[in-house]
């Protein structure tokens, strides 16, 4: 069975959930996959974690999922210092198919602390395809995550999102807009190169703000200030105290970079400084924003204002999703049908083949017989394969296996 536990800003509140990824922070992808299959019964893990959730998906055998869930979810509280009994009423745990619809809602941008926003979408392929890396996934997780990016595409092609408009950045920048009235007009550090960095030079750029510098610690600001139209601030000794001394709004989107007291000369400011935080843990010092002419938001103080029209639930999208879900479960309960017929199918198949072979007068008549046969196959199989998931979709299914084994004599478990 298919066993997703989430730990989200929705359920777990900021402090909480800042608590648990910097607990995991430390660790690398394959340790935390490995941990994650540690637990008996356990075939296949997936790991996600970001500024806005820590959750992982397990393949696990279903009498073990109980012993799996207590296992991993101590082992949380264990790292974060609290009784597992006070951290489970923030976990979330979804079972099977309600495993799929969140993992489909979550790819898709409906559970983002910013409806629609579009770095969850990658975030979720880095983690699947660091699984597959790792060979943690299963072919049931392989399904379920290529699923996901279909549905998360279907999604937005429908929804209409282009990033701009549904992300984070999008939102602070409509808070930072009541306190900066000449925004357009701001000098803009931006701090970070990966995912979020791109988003928010789209977020910038449909609020016509130009001026905007990039800093970076490894190196990549100069390709990234070129291929976006930006500006590269140098990278040495001083330099990112002297990028935020010349700025107005300062937003930090990288976990690679701290900024403290130390990066702040406000001896050498003259007009307020805004910086926004969009890492979790805290990419700026909490106590910053406390300093005299200087204002701090955060993802906590932005996920408070993530009601503004225009950012809220989609219902389009929320039913595309769960049309998603109802296909998967149609494949899902169809899968021991299909795979019977298949079975049967390649049975009958290769024993032709072999009579084919040894009819033939060499071997190239020989491979355009099997080829001929194999393409078939395939041909035969793929009208009941769909009337399979079908008769699934619509309850019934059981008559489609009562159809086999009338016919064909094929006898289907686990349907």
């Amino acid at each position: 069975m298919l066993l997703a536990l989430s730990l989200a800003h929705a359920t777990a509140g900021f402090d909480l959930l800042e608590r648990a990824t910097a607990a995991v922070a430390g660790a690398s992808v394959p340790g935390l996959l490995h941990a994650s299959m540690q637990p008996d019964g356990v075939r296949g893990a997936v790991v996600l974690s970001t500024c806005n959730r820590l959750e992982v998906y397990l393949d696990v055998a279903s009498e073990a999922a109980d012993g799996a869930a207590q296992t991993l979810v101590g082992a949380l509280a264990q790292r974060i210092d609290m009784p597992a009994e006070s951290l489970w009423p923030s976990v979330g745990r979804f079972e099977s198919e309600a495993a799929a619809q969140h993992l489909f809602a979550v790819a898709a941008g409906l559970d983002s602390l910013v409806v629609g926003e579009d770095e969850i979408a990658g975030q979720v392929q880095r983690a699947f395809t660091a699984a597959q890396s790792a060979g943690a996934s299963t072919a049931e997780l392989d399904q379920l995550f290529q699923r996901a990016a279909s549905t998360s595409r279907q999604v937005r092609r429908s929804a209409g999102w282009d990033g701009t408009q549904t992300s984070v950045v999008h939102l602070a920048l409509e808070l930072v807009s009541t306190r900066v009235p000449e925004l357009a007009q701001a000098r803009v550090l931006l701090v970070g190169t990966g995912a979020h960095a791109r988003t928010a030079v789209r977020a910038l750029a449909s609020r016509g703000i130009r001026d905007v510098t990039v800093y970076s610690t490894t190196g990549r600001a100069p390709e990234f200030a070129e291929r976006h139209g930006l500006v590269a601030a140098p990278n040495g000794p001083g330099a990112l105290r002297d990028a935020v001394t010349a700025s107005d709004v300062v937003i930090a989107c990288t976990s690679r970079t701290e900024l403290g007291r130390a990066e702040l000369d406000l001896d050498a400011r003259t007009a307020p400084l805004l910086l926004i935080d969009l890492g979790l843990p805290h990419i700026i010092d909490p106590a910053l924003g406390n300093l005299p002419g200087v204002s701090l938001l955060d993802l906590a103080t932005i996920g408070r204002h993530a009601d503004l029209p225009g950012l809220g639930r989609n219902v389009v999208a929320e039913s595309l999703v769960g049309d998603a879900v109802v296909r998967y479960k149609a494949d899902a309960d169809a899968g021991p049908a299909v795979t019977a017929l298949r079975r049967h199918v390649g049975a009958v198949l290769e024993e032709e083949i072999a009579r084919a072979r040894s009819r033939a007068v060499d071997d190239d008549e020989a491979a355009r017989t099997e080829a001929a046969l194999r393409h078939l196959a395939g041909v035969l199989l793929h009208e009941p394969s769909l009337r399979a998931r079908e008769a699934a979709a619509q309850g019934d299914l059981h008559e489609f296996v009562a159809g086999l084994q009338s016919v064909l004599g094929v006898e289907v478990t686990g349907a």
